[in-house]
């Protein structure tokens, strides 16, 4: 009897590489062997490469890696890190399941920043259902990142078989270690250069990544102690701990406590960030306050760490243990299997892949990697499809002296199967005349898919653009030909708005109609502080804006969009200021 199938998993984090070897047993998950290499340093800056950047040197810690653990080749699930993936969860309109494909198609479109054809992606449904609002996640990687990875995985010998994400994996580890947990539970990811936050609770499930981390501590050491980062790394190491607040006892090096005091002035600024996090998933995901929360990842094993975040959020605080469903074979290191537990997620949830069903079953292969599966699916069949040959020139060396009848049969059947094809051709006419008909149904609904997104869209654009400080937005307006929408005759006239030049517009084709109205601008009413830049702050927000996808400005000619009535002077403390923005797309008014 054949023993079980050998299972490989390897992550490429953003400072360490992780590979480990499972066996499934009876439905079960048993750790045979594992092994984590941290990048080494770069001798240009002393700081620690990207792993997943650092390709040309990946191969080289694979195989060392591969040949302590005696791994020739073999098939291997991989993680890239998230913070290379483009991840995005949106909410859809509760819909047919053969509507989904193309409304999600055109949602990973308008989400994802990058063509199309320049990504893999893939997405999942995480939520919602019968007649409520699907929630999406839709995860993107750039192609060219995508094969350079994979061309340093499969150069080792190994052969991909399945490519996740590092917090996708820590999500599928995470259920299928506590399955009986019904509130909400935080997951805390805490690497080298992000923060990776999970919200997890039944039938529900968010994702946000925070760029700070370990590496934030090591650099903050290395600026106050004024050394490399190689020795602030060591210095972390050795005296590293996150400073407890109240009353207590310092360290009587005064070093040690200098570093213990970085520590928790960085904790406290990813503390801030995930206050922010919690309220923006309660209020937009209409999610609960987390009952507990769990720490992971390479930082998140510094001393007193755990202490910190249970006197920040005062709710139980544990490390993420996903070895809890899983067996630990004798060959395993044992000695470092309980230090470096919290470690293995990643690598757990993708063994889980080709065990069992998982809840993120989301696979971001490269089209050379896709190409080879389908092959190999079809490999059966093309040796059946030899097979058949032979047999049929065996065939007919036996039977020559047949030859006649038979081929006289063979055109029979021909014709037969020619009379059946015509039939079947007058069928797919049909079906193709159904998908143009359903397609022009579709086309409406896809509109006012698009179209409800936009004032989220300006505000956002507008927002994100808008300077930290001494200027703020007190009015808009929507205009269309130069006349304010929703406003009275005097305010309309107070404007006095004239649009700014746009873009040349293809003429309109014979028999084709305009709109009966359109929104194609926006008007912006402000109120600027005293600062030094004084009207320049306003030309400045117009700059910015002109990088924006929705509007159309020429910044060579800022007068023509920005209009204020008020010099400033040393008797008031805001002036007005007034812009006046084209919009690249015109909207139709409802």
């Amino acid at each position: 009897m054949p023993g079980p199938a050998r299972l490989i998993t390897l992550n490429l984090g953003s400072q360490t590489i992780g590979l480990a070897e499972f066996r499934a047993i009876r439905g079960g998950l048993v750790l045979v062997n594992y092994r984590l290499r941290e990048t080494p340093l770069d001798p240009e800056t002393g700081q620690r490469r990207d792993a997943h950047l650092a390709l040309h040197e990946t191969p080289a810690v694979l195989r060392e890696m591969m040949h302590e653990m005696q791994i020739h080749h073999g098939p291997v699930n991989y993680a890239v890190p998230s913070q290379s993936v483009f991840a995005r969860f949106v909410k859809l309109p509760g819909l047919d399941a053969a509507k989904i494909d193309k409304i999600i198609a055109f949602e990973a479109q308008q989400n994802v920043p990058f063509p199309i054809d320049e990504i893999v992606w893939d997405y999942q449904l995480v939520g919602g259902g019968l007649g409520e609002q699907i929630q999406v996640v839709i995860v993107a990687i750039k192609r060219d990142l995508l094969d350079e990875s994979n061309n340093a995985v499969e150069e080792t010998g190994l052969r991909t078989r399945i490519v996740g994400v590092a917090s996708m994996g820590l999500y599928n580890a995470f259920r299928y270690s506590y399955p009986e947990f019904a509130e909400c539970s935080l997951l805390l990811d805490i690497g080298a250069r992000t923060t990776n936050v999970l919200f997890i609770e039944p039938g529900r499930f968010f994702l946000r990544s925070i760029p700070l981390g370990g590496s934030a501590i090591t650099a903050a050491i290395a600026r106050e102690f004024n050394e490399s980062f190689a020795a602030a790394e060591t210095r972390k190491k050795r005296d590293g701990f996150v400073g407890l607040g109240g009353a207590y006892a310092e360290p009587a090096d005064p070093n040690v406590a200098r570093v213990s005091k970085l520590a928790r002035s960085t904790m406290t600024r990813l503390h801030a960030e995930l206050m922010r996090s919690i309220t923006h998933y309660r209020a937009q995901q209409q999610g609960n306050r987390p009952a507990r929360i769990f720490l992971c990842g390479g930082s998140a094993g510094m001393p007193y760490m755990r202490e910190f975040f249970h006197e920040k959020f005062q709710v139980p605080i544990e490390f993420f243990n996903p070895l809890q469903n899983v067996t630990v074979a004798e060959s395993a290191p044992m000695q470092d299997v309980a230090r470096s537990a919290h470690l293995l997620g990643e690598l757990v949830g993708l063994a889980l892949r080709s065990v069992t069903v998982c809840p993120m079953e989301l696979n971001l292969r490269p089209v050379s990697v896709v190409r080879r599966h389908d092959l190999e699916k079809r490999r059966i069949f093309f040796i059946a499809a030899a097979a058949c040959i032979l047999l049929a020139l065996l065939g007919w060396s036996a039977y020559y002296t047949r030859a006649a009848q038979v081929a006289k049969q063979t055109a029979e059947m021909l014709g037969q199967k020619n009379d059946t094809m015509h039939l079947a051709e007058a069928q797919l006419d049909k079906l193709k005349k159904q998908i143009t008909a359903l397609d022009n149904t579709a086309t409406p609904l896809i509109t006012a898919v698009n179209d409800r997104n936009f004032w989220p869209q300006i505000l956002e654009q507008l927002n994100s653009r808008l300077p930290e400080s001494d200027i703020w937005i007190t009015e808009l307006a929507a205009t269309s030909g130069g006349k304010l929408l929703g406003v009275s005759e005097k305010r309309a006239a107070e404007s006095a708005y004239t649009p700014p030049p746009s873009t040349p517009v293809s003429p309109i084709p014979k028999g084709a109609t305009t709109p009966a109205s359109a929104i194609d601008g926006i008007n912006v009413r402000g109120l600027y502080l005293w600062n030094p830049k004084q009207q320049e702050i306003v030309v400045d927000y117009l700059r910015n804006l002109a990088n924006s996808p929705l509007f159309v400005i020429d910044v060579m000619t800022p007068d023509r969009f920005v209009k204020s009535n008020m010099v400033p002077n040393d008797t008031e403390w805001a002036f007005p200021f007034e812009l006046q923005l084209t919009l690249r797309k015109p909207v139709k008014t409802p």
